[in-house]
């Protein structure tokens, strides 16, 4: 008898529950009927179609199009993350822990796994309510309608979006899988504080990934979406924590949580872990600037650094600008995973290094910025990639600043005179031994004293004017400029093509980076290779995007390189910076200063790095105390010497006279002041 009265009880709930199912169907239709009737049809229509256009055109990759970009050092460490406005990783079904899932599904939509893209009765209830108001004002979101709203739709609270989101909801339900969509959903959901996804707010808030997480952090994470401005980690704590307990009750309650874990879980302190943002700002300026250009060139772009006339190069101008600004946009939200050649602990060895040397400096501007400034570059001769780069000295500052050492260009002084004048008098017959003659000439440079008749290699390491200036005449300077295009230096105008060139008297002038690339072709043998610090690009799931080859070009000719190395070993040893060479291993440099000491400059290499180092004002000052063999000089031996610790001793390969002869000179000539 109790049998047949639980069965007829069993029978009458279900057909209650039918009948309500039904109900509120008919509810649902009246209130689309409504709106048909008030002459909604054809946008409702509209609405539809534009949902079904969304679904069908979309895939696997519209719900991970924004994701951070990652920067990685030569020892695979975090140099930064590029995330734009919004931080998002991420992380396929398999990936994400069960707990994730049933949290999620607990407190958002208990019949996920159950309904179609949308809930019946929270519709109704909001369409009662939609009616009652005359607005919308009621969710009654599923997880799959929240993920058409947050991929396809906006938040705002109209009749005409929910239309389209139940469209969207639909179609996305027969598209794809429930995991598909979960995983959609997990990885797009917003966190609070510009964390996109799951893995984004774990990394944000707890400093881990999602499988590091426990239960307790779990449900604080999960219960974040529903409002994250409400239950900010940052700002609310206690309201997130008591949404967490919130989010394991339902999680108990739907039976896939035990008691003990529950009670566990629940009673667990909630402490954050915050990740502070890494932001090496030369670092991260430079490698932005070269993966750009890497993208524009896998695009087909064709760099230029010389143009026939002023239309010509603002029509090249105005197609950079926007290819450049198209890559930037992909940069900050394709989720690359960025590897370079630089070394961090390099990197921190040379703003240390120019730090130091200019401390007893401390004048600033008005916004609070350093006036005495310094800028160095150190590529690695082996693999012809930059492996530090810093544009300034260290100082607190919001965002990022001016990075001198590649966006600056400054008049190099002598330290052109190697590039332009020497290494192309080499190509044409001379030799460090040829006798030239420091004299006065007519419209030339002015110096105190002229020593006459000395060879090449003296008039290099006393860094003589006249000497320059007289083999730049004969060479031309259309020729030795040429030696500079060729190896992509940038800032070239026609108002250069005169013989103050040769002393470094230049319209724009040059940066410390292309002063390095320049010194370190001549320590290549002659060999360029194109400055970057790019060593390969792929996306979030390892496949690789682009892959940088350090292709060789040749513009000075092996034995003419050596034979500038060869010399320039004596103005680290006799010249001008004399004392500034390193302990146990060769070296070869420059030194360079301006007229009126406004920049000071030194630029050198060993047989593993070449170092160019800039030193002045942004604003070009008068600085008695500035010349290349002051503070540019041992801000290098500072960090040179550093950097080859540890390193076997390595000598330059010697060069071969024009008698076939191999030579490897070392002379003790007589110390005279430079005349730069």
């Amino acid at each position: 008898m109790d049998h047949k009265k639980k069965k007829k009880k069993s029978h009458r709930g279900f057909w209650i529950f039918v009948k309500v199912q039904i109900f509120l169907m008919l509810l649902v239709g009246i209130a689309v009927g409504y709106y048909y009737i008030g002459g909604y049809a054809k946008e409702v229509k509209a609405l539809r179609e534009e949902a079904e256009s969304f679904v069908k055109n979309s895939d696997e990759s519209t719900f991970s199009q924004i994701q951070t970009t990652e920067v990685y050092d030569v020892h695979g460490d975090l140099i930064s993350t590029i995330i734009g406005d919004k931080d998002v990783y991420y992380v396929s079904f398999q990936d994400i822990p069960a707990d994730v899932v049933n949290a999620i599904i607990s407190i958002e939509d208990k019949k996920f796994y159950k309904h179609i893209g949308i809930d019946f009765e929270a519709i109704a209830r909001a369409v009662v309510a939609m009616i009652r108001n005359g607005s919308v004002k009621q969710g009654g979101s599923t997880i799959t309608q929240q993920l058409a709203r947050t991929v396809f739709l906006s938040n705002d609270r109209t009749w005409e979006r929910k239309v389209e989101e139940i469209y969207i909801a639909l179609g996305l339900e027969r598209k794809y899988t429930k995991d598909q969509i979960i995983e959609f959903y997990l990885n797009n959901v917003y966190f609070g504080n510009g964390n996109y996804g799951i893995e984004a707010a774990s990394r944000g808030y707890f400093g881990c990934s999602i499988n590091e997480l426990d239960l307790s952090q779990i449900a604080y994470l999960c219960g974040l979406p529903n409002n994250p401005k409400i239950y900010d980690p940052l700002t609310h704590l206690d309201n997130g924590v008591k949404r967490r307990n919130r989010v394991l009750y339902q999680m108990y309650k739907d039976e896939v949580l035990t008691e003990s874990r529950y009670k566990e879980a629940k009673s667990e302190k909630i402490e954050l872990k915050l990740t502070k943002r890494k932001r090496n700002d030369y670092v991260e300026t430079y490698t932005y600037y070269c993966v750009i250009r890497e993208l524009m060139k896998q695009r087909g772009f064709q760099f230029k650094n010389f143009f026939d006339s002023e239309a010509e190069r603002k029509t090249y101008q105005e197609a950079y600008d926007t290819m450049y600004a198209e890559c930037q946009k992909t940069l900050f939200s394709a989720g690359y995973r960025i590897y370079t050649s630089i070394d961090l602990k390099q990197q921190a060895k040379l703003q240390k290094a120019i730090d130091n040397n200019l401390s007893d400096d401390t004048k600033k501007t008005a916004n609070g910025t350093y006036k005495f400034q310094g800028a160095g570059v150190c590529i690695d001769n082996i693999t012809g990639r930059v492996v530090a780069i810093v544009g300034g000295r260290k100082q607190k500052a919001e965002g990022y600043t001016l990075n001198r050492a590649f966006q600056s260009f400054r008049q190099p002084g002598s330290s052109i005179k190697p590039l332009i004048v020497y290494t192309p008098s080499f190509e044409n017959g001379y030799t460090p031994d040829s006798i030239v003659e420091d004299k006065k000439i007519e419209g030339g440079p002015t110096s105190k004293s002229y020593l006459g008749k000395m060879t090449i290699r003296s008039a290099v390491e006393k860094s003589r004017n006249s000497v320059a200036w007289q083999l730049f005449d004969e060479i031309t300077p259309e020729v030795g400029l040429q030696y500079l295009l060729d190896m992509n230096f940038s800032k070239i105008h026609s108002n250069d093509y005169y013989l103050p060139a040769a002393l470094g008297g230049m319209y724009h002038g040059v940066s410390a980076l292309e002063m390095a690339s320049g010194y370190a072709t001549i320590a290549n043998d002659g060999f360029y290779r194109t400055p970057t610090c790019i060593v390969k690009v792929t996306d979030a799931k390892g496949n690789i995007i682009l892959q940088t080859e350090q292709e060789e070009k040749a513009v000075y000719k092996t034995n003419a390189a050596r034979m500038m190395t060869d010399v320039m070993q004596g103005v680290l040893t006799r010249g001008t910076a004399k004392g500034k060479g390193l302990k146990n291993m060769p070296t070869a440099g420059k030194t360079g200063t301006t007229n009126e000491n406004k920049d000071g400059w030194f630029v050198g290499y060993s047989y593993y790095y070449t170092t160019s180092i800039w030193v002045g004002y942004d604003k070009p000052t008068k600085l008695s105390r500035l010349q290349g063999a002051t503070y540019p000089a041992q801000i290098w031996h500072d960090y040179m010497e550093q950097l080859h610790k540890g390193l076997e001793k390595v000598k330059f390969k010697s060069y071969v006279d024009y008698d076939n002869q191999e030579v490897d000179s070392e002379y003790d000539l007589e110390e005279t002041k430079e005349d730069e």
